[in-house]
């Protein structure tokens, strides 16, 4: 592999390890409660986790300059698409771009999945994100069943992280 592969795969670890770093957010714990949040979608309304109560949710952190990020993208689309009417929630948080630039990065990659907007990094410290992707799978009872970091290689490697959480 060359030094531009391992500095692309792994700067979003040592970024994010960065700003981690001056973080004291105890970890999510798996079986415990996901911390509620607030954050504005891409088209400016806000959402709220708790809206989504007794809804299995795939909760997924992501950045526009993150490869890895970016080569999970069309599985977690076809995820949203393909799931979406039997009562599973996709939700992806942005962290750091721009509206501009998150808007941008969906139309060149044709996706339409709901993007929420963290860019002060608040909640990716909350839920103490410290390497992107990282992928959080909620059962319906708002219980983290799953934490996953690093990119999905297929659609199937995340439906069957999502049948641990829907009944």
């Amino acid at each position: 592999m060359s030094l531009t592969k391992i500095l692309i795969y792994f700067a979003p670890v040592a970024i994010l390890g960065l700003i981690a770093m001056g973080c004291s957010a105890p970890a999510v714990e798996m079986g415990k409660p996901a911390p509620d949040f607030q954050l504005p979608g891409l088209n400016g309304e806000k959402v709220n986790l708790s809206d989504f109560k007794g809804k299995p949710v795939v909760l997924n952190f992501w950045a526009g300059w993150c490869r890895p990020c970016e080569e999970e993208m069309p599985y977690l689309q076809q995820v949203y698409e393909e799931w979406s009417d039997q009562k599973l929630v996709v939700l992806t948080v942005n962290l750091g771009d721009s509206p501009s630039q998150v808007s941008q990065f969906m139309q060149s990659h044709q996706l339409s999945l709901p993007v929420l907007l963290d860019t002060k990094q608040s909640l990716a410290q909350e839920y103490n994100v410290v390497s992107i992707p990282t992928t959080f799978f909620i059962d319906k009872d708002g219980i983290v069943r799953a934490k996953i970091i690093g990119s999905f290689r297929s659609k199937q490697a995340i439906e069957t992280k999502i049948n641990q959480i829907v009944p």
